[in-house]
């Protein structure tokens, strides 16, 4: 289920205060079911998203890492995390400028606090496209009651999912899977993630980090099996997900080899998109491009976030702020 300007969603949390409960909603003051605005807004990214798919091209807005809370910056790591709101704004009224099919979130929604998402969710409710959601680490950055509540919050089917537009299967993964913060305290997912961190730590890998995680085999098997069936409907496939996974990097999933493995092996795979490492990261592997997407949160007034096309053998992505733009080339359907 996508998250859109036309949907109108209350998602009621409930937090203790001394045996108290009290109610706290994603938004104070719900909007008409059908306001003339949304009935606007939403015929005309329909009519775009038609004059997209009648040129045989396909755009769509990429934001990563905006990782909102209302707390002092973190000065070490360059992390303004109180300005988002500003910085999504204004991403928000340039996105809306633009014919678009939807507009994607690499993860990291917000830094922590479950009422984080009541600050910046109705931002995204006046994009005037549909709206998508990778899963990030610190959008489990929660009190363990909330963690499980967390797809629900931002509308997703699923932590894990596909969808199809002109042609182009998107598959978002999920590498929260198994970690050691999104699974609750007691689930099987926790001790192997301990394990896996621990393989990782006596392998020496750069990317043995506690803040990193890595896929269950039961995603994996989806994952192959949403693969072939793209393969068999004749569709290109772009990889979503939180974490990288080449180059080697601190920041990359703990499973990242048998990933790049699988990929590497569907030549209808075309890239790969993630934020996560704030600092942005290129390569080309196996024909596939793997993009990094420069997180929003960083810098007190520099935002970064994309505009991509696909048309043809090209992949176009169209930077704004700290985002560089790149010219890629497609390897042959």
């Amino acid at each position: 289920m996508a998250f859109g300007p036309a949907m109108i969603r209350m998602f009621v949390i409930r937090r203790s205060y001394g045996g108290a409960s009290l109610p706290l909603s994603l938004s104070r003051e719900e909007p008409p079911l059908l306001s003339r605005r949304s009935v606007l807004a939403a015929s005309a990214a329909l009519l775009a998203g038609k004059a997209g798919a009648a040129e045989g091209r396909l755009r769509f807005g990429v934001i990563a890492d905006p990782q909102y809370a209302e707390a002092p910056p973190n000065l070490t790591l360059g992390r303004y995390y109180a300005n988002s709101l500003d910085k999504m704004r204004a991403a928000v009224d340039t996105l809306n400028g633009e014919d678009l099919r939807f507009v994607v979130t690499l993860g990291d929604v917000i830094d922590r606090d479950v009422m984080s998402y009541e600050k910046i969710l109705p931002i995204y409710r006046t994009l005037r496209h549909e709206t998508r959601f990778v899963l990030g680490n610190h959008d489990f950055d929660l009190a363990p009651e909330h963690r499980g509540q967390v797809p629900g919050l931002l509308g997703m089917e699923g932590p894990h999912y596909d969808f199809t537009v002109a042609g182009i299967r998107f598959i978002v993964l999920d590498g929260n899977d198994v970690s050691l913060f999104a699974p609750p305290p007691d689930d099987p997912r926790r001790m192997l993630a301990a394990e896996r961190l621990e393989q990782a730590k006596a392998a020496g890998l750069v990317n043995a980090k506690p803040w990193n995680g890595s896929l269950s085999d039961s995603q994996f098997t989806w994952l192959e099996g949403s693969l072939q069936a793209a393969r068999a409907a004749g569709e290109r496939v772009v990889v979503l997900n939180h974490y990288p996974v080449t180059p080697d990097n601190p920041h990359n999933l703990w499973d990242a080899d048998r990933i790049t493995g699988l990929l590497a092996r569907q030549p209808h795979v075309i890239a790969y998109f993630n934020g996560h490492n704030h600092a942005g990261n290129y390569v080309e592997r196996d024909g596939i491009h793997y993009v990094n997407f420069h997180g929003m949160v960083d810098t007190p007034d520099h935002s970064a976030f994309a505009v991509v096309e696909i048309s043809g053998d090209r992949l176009e992505i169209r930077g704004f702020g700290r985002e560089p733009s790149r010219s890629l080339t497609l390897k042959p359907a």
